[in-house]
Order: C-alpha cells, then structure tokens, then sequence
C-alpha cells in the first residue's frame, strides 16, 4: 500500500503516519509546518516529506506528482489537514470564512478529484479518507465556520464516493470528536476541554491513537464495499450528554 497523508505533523496526521507505516505501507508526508514534519520524518526513517501550504491551489497538483513519483504511484490518500479555530459568531470575518473552507473542504475535494484523474489513467482503484469532524453534524458555540467546513467535507465524501466508484476509487471519512493533539495551530482553552470531556459518554477525550486505526481499517479490505460513510469515532459525544437527567427523575424534581 502507497499512501500519501496531509497533515502528517499534527495529531490525527501524525498518527495515521504511523499506524500506515507499522502495517508495512509506504507512506508520503506533507503538512505546512516543517518542524513537526520533520519530527515524523525522525521517527519513521526514509518516509519522503514535503511542506505544502494545502490552501494554495496551485500547489497541490506538484504536491501529488511529487508523492506519487516518491512512492511509486499512490493507492491511500488520507486527508487530514485541517484547521479548528475558535471564533465568536459576530467576530467571523469572510477572511476566516475562506481559510477554514479552504483548508478544511475545498483542499480535499480538489486533491481527491486530482488523484482520481491519475488513478483512473493508470487503471487503479485506490481509497481516500477524510478526517471530519462530529462539529459537521453538531456544532458548538465558537465553531459556526468550522462546523459549516465539517458538514461540506461530509457532502464532499458522499458526492466524491458516489462518482468515482465506477472506478474502483472508494472514499469516507472519520468524524472523530474532541481529540486532544496539543496543535499551536489549533489552541483551545483548558476549560473547553473540561466541559467537552465532561459532556463525552466514554469519559474522556480522544486520543489521536483512537482514530488511526479506523482510517487504516477503512483503506483495507474488511472496508471494501464500503463508500460515502462518515463513520462516527467520538466516545459517543454524538449521542448527546450522559449528565441529563433521565425523564423520571425530572418529573419528581418538579412535583
């Protein structure tokens, strides 16, 4: 397996690197940072590595010739750059608008339909997974901009899987909740996290290794029929918080 991975220097990235590689993959990595980057190159030795700016346009094309010469051809692309700013409703301004749906929608729309022209023109089949977000179904205060960026992202996995699987090309997503993976590029307080662990079922936050395995299991071929899934890795953030008091115990408060 040939894989390529954005935003290898964060968290999620990082660890699907890694989970790529210890299953015997050949793995390409890019992100924008190149300290992180380069910290992945030290722990997974002869992973070829490039810094790429994801919301230059004219970047990406160079970025997938690139990989795809390093590795050989590409069978996995993973995209898992991203941005999570934390921003007042009324504070939005349209510069925030085009960062975040840049980075968070339109890049992995624009890689995944260029990696398809080359993969059909080779005659492969190949798998793509997006990391979205549970915020593309359930947004919280702060996060208007990145949840309306997580819900296109979901709409490009199904309008992507829909048309490429004539080819052989499947692609989902993960829609991890909170996870913690301490990124510079997307600080969030320690309350925030207090009340988003606070409000998960399985009592605690995610940890980039929760996540890995699912993208991996997704390009392997127990995943095989499965195409245009948004597959949910939370800790059941998404069924809403256990903390609710149940109907019964509410009637008799209010007796």
């Amino acid at each position: 397996m040939k894989v390529l991975v954005t935003g290898a220097g964060g968290g999620i990235g990082g660890a699907c690197a890694r989970a790529f590689a210890a299953a015997g993959a050949a793995v390409a990595a890019t992100d924008v940072r190149p300290g992180p980057l380069a910290a992945l190159a030290e722990a997974l030795p002869g992973t070829p590595t490039r810094t790429a700016e994801l919301t230059d346009a004219d970047a990406l094309g160079p970025l997938l010739d690139w990989a795809w010469d390093a590795l050989g051809g590409i069978d996995v692309l993973v995209n898992a750059g991203g941005r999570f700013p934390a921003t007042p409703l009324r504070a939005v301004t349209a510069a925030d608008w085009d960062a975040v749906v840049g980075v968070n929608a339109r890049t992995p729309l624009l890689l995944t339909t260029a990696l398809a022209e080359r993969l059909i023109a080779a005659g492969r089949g190949g798998s793509v997974v997006n990391i979205s977000s549970g915020a593309g179904a359930r947004p919280r205060p702060g996060t208007a901009v990145y949840a309306a960026s997580k819900a296109a992202l979901n709409m490009v996995t199904r309008s992507c899987a829909l048309e490429l699987a004539p080819y052989d090309i499947r692609v989902n997503a993960v829609a991890p909740g909170y996870v913690r993976v301490g990124s510079e590029v997307n600080p969030v307080t320690g309350a925030y996290e207090a009340a988003i662990e606070e409000s998960t079922p399985a009592g605690r936050l995610g940890r980039p290794e929760d996540i890995a395995p699912v993208v991996l299991w997704l390009c392997g071929p127990e995943a095989a029929w499965i195409t245009g899934a948004v597959v949910p890795a939370d800790g059941g953030l998404g069924l809403g918080s256990p903390h609710t008091p149940t109907w019964a115990e509410s009637s008799k408060e209010g007796a």
